[in-house]
């Protein structure tokens, strides 16, 4: 069987059981949805006030996108991850021609397929709810290339907290201490002129920051200061991703 043929495969398995974790399933589609109707619609945005939720509406898109392509990877590749640790199956995979980096990478075409559905209703959400202005041109296909890059981004890092962590119990408190920070100092939510000047610099340490600024260049061009660079950010999200990627597959025990 050629690498193609395994990762399909592996993928084709994946695949199939995420949809028999019908809670998974849910909450994946669920959670986002959640968040886009409290904050979209019963907080709304102040655009001559003060304090959070002040920019218009198509500001925060990439803050609801933000949250499928950062949490969903992290937990699902973090707890399989553990759960084969635990299940002794890597031993078993380790006799098998699947490589490391194929069983990663069909994992990641898994979230990525996910992770877009989940991504294509939050759009949709954020312009029937909240009345964002998403911004037409031909850039806004770019959006596409950014939560893949995202989501294969994290599944390397879900990948590592998957081997560091000690149990899947481990690997969801590993995963929610790294997510929520990077959730809401990210430049997703929370606009860099509500944080102290010298921790703003900092958030370029943080790849969430470059899919944010990315994806915002592209949909709301109009609430980017200066000369909006998506290009950029694209390629340093590419960058990171196949360091994180990289990271992960090495990461990922070939025994247990």
């Amino acid at each position: 069987m050629t690498a193609t043929g395994r990762v399909r495969a592996e993928a084709g398995a994946a695949w199939r059981a995420f949809l028999r974790r019908r809670t998974a399933v849910f909450f994946t589609f669920f959670f986002p949805v959640i968040l886009v109707v409290i904050f979209g619609a019963l907080v709304g945005t102040t655009p001559a006030g003060g304090g959070l939720f002040t920019e218009p509406p198509a500001y925060y898109l990439p803050g609801y996108l933000a949250v499928v392509v950062l949490f969903t990877p992290l937990s699902r590749v973090g707890s399989e991850v553990a759960r084969h640790r635990e299940g002794n199956r890597f031993e078993k995979l380790a006799t098998t021609p699947l490589s490391r980096a194929e069983w990663l990478l069909a994992q990641t075409l898994v979230n990525v397929a996910v992770i877009g559905l989940a991504a294509l209703v939050i759009v949709a959400l954020v312009v029937l709810v909240t009345g964002a202005t998403v911004a037409r041109s031909p850039a806004l296909a770019l959006v596409v290339p950014f939560v893949a890059l995202a989501v294969a981004l994290f599944c390397g890092l879900g990948a590592v907290l998957g081997r560091v962590a000690d149990s899947q119990d481990g690997v969801v408190a590993a995963s929610n201490a790294v997510a929520l920070p990077l959730l809401f100092l990210s430049e997703t939510f929370v606009p860099p002129s509500l944080l102290p000047a010298w921790f703003v610099p900092l958030m370029d340490l943080s790849p969430l920051t470059y899919f944010s600024r990315g994806v915002r260049a592209v949909t709301a061009p109009s609430t980017v200061p200066g000369a909006a660079t998506p290009t950029v950010n694209l390629a340093v999200l590419a960058a990171l991703a196949v360091a994180l990627f990289a990271a992960g597959a090495v990461a990922i025990p070939r025994t247990d």
